[in-house]
Order: structure tokens, then sequence, then C-alpha cells
């Protein structure tokens, strides 16, 4: 049996600590740490919402050079909602966007590879948006709604937006079998689970 190794902080450095700490507060994410240590180690722990894993940076805890950290990503399941609300914090994101050509999605300093909108039929995976904090290290969301198979085992919601919106998608999709059959589904909630497993999970999802 392979020992878990979770991947849980990744390191971004920053030239002004407290800069940065008054930015991702500004974001509302939740602040884990500030410790500072006499030899002038100071490490600041952030975790956006609903993720897993953290983003740290401090004094004395990278040799890379301020804003070197680059395409760093952030899964959302409403690309345009999660755009509105760092919208609304006063952050300068990108429009969404979908790449005209692979990897055109992190070609910050060239944009003319990337096509302004949605990904065609909202392909998960497919859509982005991106913004920087004040160091220049970016950040790049992606719109992901249904997992490839085998990335997933659990179906797991870790916020009430996240939940909303697989709900919406699973009413949707529901409609579309209602109509296909041409009657009324009495046992909707056991689609809409299904549905919402298998798109987390990326199974193939119900008819």
């Amino acid at each position: 049996m392979s020992t878990d190794l979770k991947f849980e902080a990744v390191v971004i450095p920053v030239a002004d600590a407290d800069r940065a700490k008054e930015f991702y507060s500004g974001l509302e994410w939740r602040l884990d740490a500030d410790f500072a240590f006499p030899n002038g180690f100071r490490v600041v722990q952030f975790t956006p919402p609903g993720s897993p894993a953290s983003v740290q940076f401090g004094t004395n805890i990278t040799s890379a050079e301020p804003g070197t950290a680059q395409g760093l990503y952030l899964v959302v399941s409403d690309i345009e909602a999660a755009r509105s609300e760092l919208l609304s914090h006063g952050v300068k994101v990108s429009d969404v966007f979908h790449p005209g050509a692979p990897g055109a999605q992190f070609e910050a300093g060239d944009t003319s590879q990337r096509v302004e909108g949605p990904a065609d039929g909202q392909s998960s995976y497919s859509s982005f948006a991106t913004f920087s904090d004040p160091d220049g290290n970016t950040w790049l969301l992606q719109e992901v709604t249904t997992r490839l198979p085998g990335r997933v085992t659990e179906s797991t919601y870790t916020s009430v937006e996240d939940l909303e919106a697989a709900l919406k998608r699973a009413a949707a999709a529901h409609g579309e079998h209602e109509a296909r059959t041409g009657q009324a589904d009495a046992e909707w909630p056991a689609w809409y689970s299904a549905y919402m497993v298998a798109e987390r999970t990326g199974a193939e999802l119900p008819q």
C-alpha cells in the first residue's frame, strides 16, 4: 500500500509580506498562521475558500524572485460567479477566455491565442480567467464541472455555492432527461444523486 502524500501548501515569493497579507485578507481567504521569529524568518499562511491546500509566504522563506510564481490553479465550478466575486473585492481579473491554441492560458505576455468567452458548450477544464497579486504572482481560475475519470473518488462539496451550482447543473440535465422520456420523473432525487456523484468522480453521466 502506498503512503499518502498530501499536498497541502505551496510557497509563493513576495517582496513585502504585510502587503501580500493585506491582499489575500481582502480576498477573504482564511488566515491560518502568521508566525515571526527572532532570526527574521516569518511565515504567513492563507487557505482559499473550499481548498484543501494553502499558500505560504513571508520573509526568508524562499530564494525565488518575488512574482515568479505563475499559473497557480484555482479550480471553480462557476467561473463567471468566481470572477464576479473577485471583482467585488477590488481585484483586477481578466475576462473569461478559452485557449485558441494549447497552453494559451499560460502565455501571460502574449494573449493573442486566447479566445474571448467560455469554451464551447462550457466544456469542463477549458474556461479560464487570470489575476495577479501585488507582486505579480499569477493565479489561473479554471472552470471544472465534470471531472476526468479516476481523478476523484469521493463526491464532496466544500461550500454552499459549490453544491448549489452542482444542483443547478443536475436540474438542467434532468430537464433534458424528462424531455427525452416525455414524462415527469417521480424518482428525480435518485437521478440527481447519481448525476452529481458521476459528475464529481468522472463516471459516465446518466441519461
